[in-house]
């Protein structure tokens, strides 16, 4: 029913006319709103409610072919000459799905998204995915831009492009996205290189792109994205900083590596959102140094991917990809759905100043794709709207100067400090340089010694999970770990041998002013009982020490008598 027909259908039911208007006037308000989403296609200012969210995905699935009854619905009512469907699908795929709990955990929407040759490409069978996966990408890009502060220009008036100009949704976490996104720009490469080998350029020198230059960081999805895209990685060292506790950029080694492997690199992977006491990568240096680099050298150049996972909530760092995109080379940049906009684990933002680049990372994805972290985004979205997005935003921020005081007050009452690492707003750390001495492990032999010591150390972390503390990360001194092969040294905290052993926490979108300072309750009660716990242990160790030195000094007397 559409609201010019209910009137009359109302009527022939002796409703009376001025009820009719009552109700439909809601029926109309709800029109409007729907008709605006799709017509400007822009965040809402005020959230929906969940009834208006449920009955428009309701309308968007019905559209789809596989919209009428759950398998297990057909095959219990089955009749040979009773079929009432309106569509008999006779392909090996229909969207068909057995269990009605799981059509409704869907909303109906069982085709997925894209085909075979693109993610974003509409169906046939399922307009109404399609509009939902479209819609769902435009919302994103809008919440980005007049929520987060990103500059989604598209290079009109002469100016270059922002870092939200373009984008598109993957349905996979930022690891595998960052694995499509280097083998889209490998197809791309392939494809403007091959341009200039075909033109007979004498002065071309092109090979087969194949190494990512990556700036460290210690989390194993990065490395492993890489190697999982076909290509080689070179681990970029970093470098502490002289005046404060961070770790960053060794722009020094990128651009000695960038002559030394030259047109064999694919991309420089940078990252802006990291555990302290690695900071944000200076991605708005090293795009200029990638541009300069590549000005005068045709082909696909040297492309610059930034995983941005959950930096989207620091507007700081927005603020610099802004900037990097202004001043020099950007490709893609990866953004986590779940981190960024409170969703369940599965999708992700991938935003380009380049259109070009957005579809061979389109077309690159391998058949199709789960539609649920759309589901699960679009159904966010219009519940937050512009303004509960920006709410989010906003108290993050204000807590992470309460989040800032708090940790400083912990470290000061068990003789720690804080990190100082003030380009890093999300994550903090605290050193733990005195919770675990060496005369703890004494009956160690010296090699042996730090092995214990970090042992030990690492115990304090498990106990914060058995306090349902979750979160927190303890990175003991030069831990080594081995991935695919190669070694990192000082692992957890993305140098060779930092100077610290350190607890990290982060203030990240999401959490309460109550959640954060239940955290810190647990946390400092934790501590308390760990080191009296460490301190029992202690007196115990010098008791036993006592009582070998008694026994000792009881047989020599024995001994002495015995002599005599």
């Amino acid at each position: 029913m559409d609201a010019s027909t209910i009137p009359a259908l109302f009527a022939s039911l002796q409703i009376p006319t001025n009820h009719t208007t009552v109700g439909l006037s809601n029926l109309i308000a709800s029109n409007s709103q729907a008709k605006a989403l799709f017509h400007h296609k822009r965040l809402p200012d005020h959230g929906w409610s969940d009834l208006q969210i449920q009955r428009l995905l309701l309308e968007l699935s019905a559209l789809d072919t596989n919209c009428e009854e759950t398998v297990k619905c057909q095959l219990s009512a089955a009749s040979i000459d009773g079929f009432s469907h309106r569509w008999a699908g006779a392909g090996e795929r229909e969207g068909r799905v057995y269990s009605p709990l799981v059509s409704q955990r869907h909303y109906g929407f069982g085709h997925g998204i894209g085909r075979s040759g693109d993610v974003m490409e509409a169906q046939p069978k399922a307009v109404g995915s399609s509009a939902l996966l479209r819609l769902t990408l435009r919302l994103t890009l809008d919440a980005v831009r007049r929520g987060a502060g990103l500059n989604g220009n598209v290079g009109k008036g002469g100016q270059p492009s922002g870092p939200a100009s373009f984008g598109t949704l993957l349905p996979v976490c930022t690891g595998m996205s960052t694995a499509l996104v280097l083998a889209g720009l490998r197809d791309r490469a392939r494809k403007l290189d091959g341009a200039i080998d075909e033109n007979n350029d004498e002065n071309s020198d092109m090979k087969e792109r194949n190494i990512v230059l990556w700036s460290r960081i210690d989390q194993k999805s990065c490395y492993k994205a890489i190697l999982s895209a076909g290509l080689k990685c070179i681990v970029l060292p970093t470098k502490a900083h002289p005046d404060t506790d961070e770790v960053s950029t060794d722009l020094q080694a990128l651009e000695e590596a960038l002559d030394q492997y030259g047109n064999s690199i694919l991309a420089v992977l940078t990252t802006t959102s990291c555990f302290c006491p690695r900071v944000p990568d200076e991605v708005d240096a090293v795009a200029k140094m990638i541009q300069t680099w590549n000005d005068g050298k045709g082909g696909a150049g040297i492309s610059h991917v930034i995983n941005h996972a959950y930096g989207l909530q620091c507007r700081a760092t927005n603020k610099l990809l802004n900037r990097a995109c202004t001043i020099g080379r950007v490709d893609a940049i990866i953004n986590s759905t779940d981190k960024n906009f409170l969703v369940p684990v599965g999708g992700a933002l991938i935003m380009s100043p380049n259109s070009n680049v957005i579809e061979s990372i389109n077309k690159n994805y391998p058949g199709r794709a789960s539609a649920s972290p759309m589901i699960d985004l679009f159904i966010t979205l219009l519940s937050m709207g512009l303004d509960g997005y920006k709410g989010i935003l906003e108290e993050r921020k204000r807590l992470t100067g309460l989040f800032r005081q708090k940790l400083e007050r912990v470290a000061k009452t068990f003789g720690e400090r804080t990190l100082n690492c003030p380009r890093n707003t999300i994550s903090f750390g605290i050193t733990l340089d005195n919770l675990v001495s060496l005369d703890d492990v004494d009956n160690y032999s010296e090699k042996q010694q730090q092995k214990e010591q970090n042992k030990q150390i690492t115990k304090f972390g498990s106990m914060l999970f058995t306090r349902c503390i979750s979160g927190t990360r303890i990175v003991a001194r030069n831990e080594s770990k081995t991935i695919s092969g190669h070694t990192f040294e000082g692992f957890g905290s993305s140098h060779d041998s930092y100077s610290h052993v350190y607890m990290t926490a982060a203030c990240a979108v999401g959490m309460g002013e109550g959640e954060m300072n239940e955290f810190f309750v647990r946390l400092e009660k934790s501590w308390k009982d760990y080191c009296a716990k460490r301190e029992k242990e202690r007196k115990k160790k010098r008791k036993q020490k006592e009582v070998d030195a008694s026994n000792i000094e009881e047989n020599m007397k024995d001994m002495a008598i015995d002599n005599n």
